[in-house]
């Protein structure tokens, strides 16, 4: 395809799971009715942001895949023609779970899935309590809209991961997010952590000559422990183009549907304006293995 319309959800979730769906249904219907052929949801999309507590109770928030989610969800998507990517908590044996996103493709059917690689463990960000590294390497998934090279969240720090789904013929990168502020924050280091957040991305797409699709979830939601005051998540759900600029952006506020139009073709005249492929020195990047080069 030369040209791919992508819908971005971006919702405020409550503890209401059912609630929390329904309103994901509503929004990718709205999506496909503005002409939407790939849907993007955030990270975690069906429950709360359940890491800012270490608490086993919430393992039971884990489902198989294929599962309930696959299933509702690829009903919608074979309804609507459209090609969608999920973000859910799995669960593949009794104590083992990843941080999953799915692709379900416009039959209905699994295309292909990523298990996060990169898991944060931070104050209000305790994933590495629920989720094992994911063992799936960089690979994009193939469908009926492209390649899709889709990380998730903390994965969107690493060039690496980025770079190495480029190398692996991905046409879009994908980031399912849940980020936001802490509110003792002042303004101006909430303003600094956004714009970074931004920045890493946009660099993303420059590095790769790429678009890049990122999906926050947006709101506050609070801490059930009382040791913080809560994560107001940013949003601010972007797509950018090949050389980083800004094709879409939602608010940092509202919950949100947006919409653009994906020029694919244009990577490859990108890619020949800034070879940055060709000169690199493979040669020479056998360190980047190491931990830290030490003296």
């Amino acid at each position: 395809m030369e040209q791919i319309v992508v819908g971005l959800v971006q919702q405020a979730n409550s503890a209401n799971i059912q609630e929390n769906r329904n309103k994901l249904i509503a929004g990718i219907r709205d999506c496909a009715s503005q002409g939407a052929q790939l849907v993007i949801l955030q990270e975690l999309h069906n429950s709360l942001y359940f890491c800012q507590v270490e608490d086993p109770r919430l393992f039971d928030l884990a489902e198989t895949v294929p599962g309930p989610s696959t299933e509702l969800f690829g009903r919608l998507a074979r309804e609507l023609g459209i090609v969608l990517v999920l973000s859910l908590f799995e669960r593949r044996a009794a104590g083992l779970y990843h941080n999953t996103a799915v692709v379900i493709e416009v039959d209905g059917s699994i295309a292909g899935k990523y298990r996060k690689m990169h898991i944060p463990d931070d104050p209000a960000y305790y994933e590495k309590f629920y989720f094992t590294p994911g063992d799936l390497g960089f690979r994009p998934v193939e469908t009926s809209v492209g390649k899709l090279g889709v990380l998730v969240c903390w994965d969107q720090w690493y060039p690496e991961a980025a770079r190495l789904m480029a190398l692996s013929g991905a046409e879009l990168l994908i980031y399912p997010t849940a980020i936001g502020w802490e509110s003792s924050d002042t303004s101006d280091e909430q303003e600094r952590q956004k714009e970074a957040w931004m920045i890493a991305q946009r660099g993303h797409a420059i590095y790769n000559g790429l678009p890049v699709i990122a999906v926050n979830r947006v709101g506050w939601e609070s801490d059930p422990s009382g040791q913080t005051r809560g994560i107001r998540f940013w949003g601010n759900s972007f797509i950018a183009g090949s050389q980083g600029e800004i094709i879409v952006q939602a608010s940092s506020e509202k919950e949100e549907n947006i919409i653009a139009s994906i020029d694919l073709k244009r990577s490859e005249e990108v890619r020949r304006w800034w070879p940055f492929f060709r000169d690199r020195r493979i040669d020479a990047y056998g360190a980047l293995t190491s931990r830290f080069i030490d003296k």
